[in-house]
């Protein structure tokens, strides 16, 4: 009888174990949280670039070192493999993440890159922001094409 009890303990154990071993939503939360974070100051920027918010060079400066310390958040936690679209709902990261994960990679180091250069020029003036913009959307628009779902 102890040992009946026992074995079924070390099963639900291990049952437990991988059913949260398999729950992803935090790191999908984070990771999306990520976005927004970008998005967010993307837009701040975009604004000031296209005349639609008043240019403020602290303003452009803040929302672009904003970008570059989110482009230096380690990926590994927010991409564990397994948390793609295949495989969980409420993400459109597909498998090609995992698959050609150095592409992935190194796509994430130019969104970086670029979030680098916009820093570099955002307090500069209005002018210096559109083709920084151009940087940062083609850095996007890479990863997107290659590693995104569309909606």
């Amino acid at each position: 009888m102890k040992k009946t009890v026992f074995t079924l303990a070390a099963v639900a154990a291990v049952i437990g174990t991988v059913a949260v071993a398999q729950d992803y939503s935090a790191n999908l939360k984070a990771r999306q949280g990520q976005f927004r974070i970008l998005a967010l100051n993307i837009g701040i920027l975009g604004g000031m670039a296209q005349g639609k918010i008043a240019y403020d060079a602290e303003a452009a400066q803040r929302a672009a070192d904003s970008m570059v310390a989110v482009t230096h958040i380690d990926p590994g936690p927010l991409w564990p493999e397994g948390s793609d679209n295949m495989s969980i709902d409420g993400t459109r990261a597909m498998p090609s993440i995992w698959d050609e994960n150095a592409d992935f990679l190194a796509k994430w180091g130019a969104l970086g890159e670029a979030a680098a250069g916009m820093q570099q020029v955002a307090a500069t003036g209005q002018e210096a922001l559109g083709p920084a913009m151009g940087k940062l959307g083609g850095a996007c628009k890479a990863c997107h094409d290659k590693h995104r779902a569309p909606e």
